[in-house]
C-alpha cells in the first residue's frame, strides 16, 4: 500500500458502499478501505438492505460481489439501470471469473470488474480510479448546472429588458390613440388565454401575448388631426387611417438582409392583418377566412371585445351582455365563428382580466 499515491482530502470523503454476504470479504474490504483513508463506508451483507440503501441516498462508488442470495448482483444491477455511471460508478468484486458473467455484468452497467482472489493493491488501484472519474464528473455535472443557471438568469434580465421595450413601444401608440397602457397589456393576456384555450404550443402562446400589445404601433405614424379627430372621417382621412397596419408592419418587420426573429416577426404579422375581417369585408388586403393568420384573427377578436367593455373619453364602456351579444353577432362577418365559440367559453375569464388589470381614473 505504500507504493499507491494516497487519496486526497476531497476522496477520502467519499461514500463508499459494499454489498458481499461473506463476513470474511466484508471485514477484508472495509480493512483494506478504511487503511486507504476512505471514511464515509457503507458495509451490507444483506444484498437487500444495501440496494435499498443504494436507491435512497448519494454515493460516489459500489463494490459488489455477484453471486449472493436475491437480490443477487445482476439484478442489483438491473435495479441501479436509470443512475448516472459516471458519478455513481460500480466496480464488481467477485469469484465468478469466467467470460460470460464478466460480459454480463459489463452489459448490466458495471463500470469495472476484478475478480476473487483478491489483489489488494489493484484493488485499492481500482477504487481509487473510480472515485476519481465519479467526482470528476460531479464536478462536471456542477459546472454545468452553474451554466446552465447562469445562462438561465441572463435570459430572464434580457426578457424582462425585452419586454419593457416592448411594453414601452406599444404605449408610445396607445397614448396617440386615447388608448391605455392596461388596454394593451389586456390585450396581450385575453390573446394568450385564447391561444392556451385552442391547445397551441406554449412558446407560440408566450409570443403571442408579447406581440399582441404591438398590434396598432403603426398609428405612430397617422398623423394626430387624423387619429384624434372626433368625428367621422372623410374619405382621404379613412385611407391615411387604413395605412397604419402597414406602417406597423414596416416598423416591425426585418429587412429581407437582417436575421429573421420570431417575436418580432409575429407583432409585425398581428400588426399588418389584424383589421383584415373573416367575410373579407376588411382591410388592408381584404383578405378572408383562414387566409387571415390565426395571430391576427385573434388578436382582431380580443382587441374589439376589450375595446367595447373600455371607458374611453369617447364613449362609455359597453355592459358585458351588450360587448358579448356584439362578439356573436359578428361571428362569421367580422371574426371567425370557430373563435367566436372558444371565447364564449371565455367570457368569465376575460371579465376576470378586466376586473384584474382595470384602467384608473388617470389613465383615462
Amino acid at each position: 500500500m505504500k507504493s499507491i499515491e494516497p487519496l486526497s482530502a476531497a476522496l477520502c470523503m467519499s461514500r463508499v458502499v459494499v454489498i458481499d454476504d461473506v463476513h470474511t470479504n466484508l471485514r477484508l474490504l472495509e480493512a483494506s478501505l478504511s487503511a486507504f483513508g476512505l471514511s464515509q463506508l457503507k458495509i451490507f451483507s444483506d444484498s437487500a438492505a444495501g440496494l435499498d440503501w443504494l436507491q435512497h441516498n448519494d454515493w460516489d462508488l459500489l463494490l459488489l460481489d455477484l453471486d449472493m442470495p436475491a437480490p443477487d448482483g445482476f439484478e442489483i444491477l438491473r435495479q441501479l439501470a436509470g443512475r448516472d455511471r459516471g458519478s455513481a460508478p460500480v466496480l464488481i468484486v467477485t469469484a465468478l471469473n469466467d467470460v460470460t458473467n464478466r460480459r454480463r455484468g459489463l452489459q448490466l452497467g458495471a463500470n469495472d470488474y476484478l475478480c476473487k482472489p483478491l489483489d489488494l493493491l489493484e484493488l485499492l488501484l481500482r477504487v481509487r480510479n473510480n472515485l476519481a472519474l465519479s467526482q470528476a464528473s460531479r464536478a462536471l455535472q456542477q459546472e454545468r448546472k452553474s451554466l446552465e443557471q447562469k445562462v438561465q438568469e441572463r435570459t430572464e434580465q434580457l426578457s424582462g429588458s425585452y419586454r419593457a421595450l416592448i411594453l414601452s413601444l406599444s404605449r408610445a401608440a396607445e397614448y396617440k390613440d386615447n388608448e391605455t397602457g392596461n388596454h394593451i397589456l389586456r390585450i396581450g393576456e385575453s390573446a394568450a388565454l385564447m391561444a392556451r384555450a385552442l391547445n397551441q404550443d406554449a412558446n407560440w402562446v408566450e409570443m403571442l401575448r408579447l406581440a399582441a400589445p404591438m398590434h396598432d404601433i403603426g398609428k405612430i405614424g397617422i398623423p394626430d388631426n387624423v387619429l384624434g379627430k372626433p368625428g367621422a372621417f372623410t374619405a382621404e382621412e379613412r385611407e391615411l387611417m387604413n395605412h397604419h397596419p402597414r406602417i406597423g408592419y414596416d416598423i416591425l418587420h426585418a429587412e429581407p438582409t437582417e436575421p429573421a426573429e420570431p417575436l418580432m416577426a409575429l407583432a409585425a404579422e398581428i400588426a399588418l392583418y389584424h383589421h383584415e375581417k373573416w367575410d373579407g369585408s376588411g382591410y388592408p388586403y381584404g383578405l378572408k377566412g383562414l387566409d387571415i393568420p390565426l395571430s391576427a384573427r385573434i388578436v382582431a377578436l380580443c382587441d374589439v371585445y376589450d375595446a367595447l367593455r373600455s371607458l374611453r373619453p369617447y364613449k362609455k364602456a359597453w355592459s358585458p351582455e351588450r360587448a358579448q351579444a356584439h362578439i356573436h353577432e359578428q361571428a362569421g362577418q367580422h371574426f371567425d365563428p370557430q373563435l367566436v365559440a372558444v371565447m364564449s367559453g371565455l367570457f368569465a375569464q376575460l371579465e376576470q382580466l378586466q376586473e384584474n388589470m382595470a384602467d384608473t381614473a388617470d389613465t383615462l
